[in-house]
């Protein structure tokens, strides 16, 4: 398994200053962009947010519908190698 992990927020509608306010007010350092004709949505058949789209190592994906806690993301992580 790989000594990291990447994360890239996507937001799908809206404008860019409720973007950017989402952005600042949960604090986040990793890269984001913006989906606004749902491409990466569809790309992973995402039907809405929150959702997580885990891409391995080997390139196949699992998506999660929903909010994620730490304690599941710790452990999607720690089995996505």
């Amino acid at each position: 398994m790989g000594d990291s992990v990447n994360f890239v927020g996507v937001a799908w509608t809206g404008d860019d200053d409720s973007f950017q306010e989402f952005i600042d007010e949960h604090g986040l350092t990793f890269p984001q962009i913006s989906d606004d004709p749902g491409d990466v949505y569809d790309r992973f058949g995402v039907p809405y947010q929150p959702a997580l789209v885990v891409v391995k190592t080997d390139g196949s994906t699992e998506s999660i519908a929903g909010d994620v806690d730490p304690e599941l993301l710790a452990q999607i992580i720690s089995e996505a190698g």
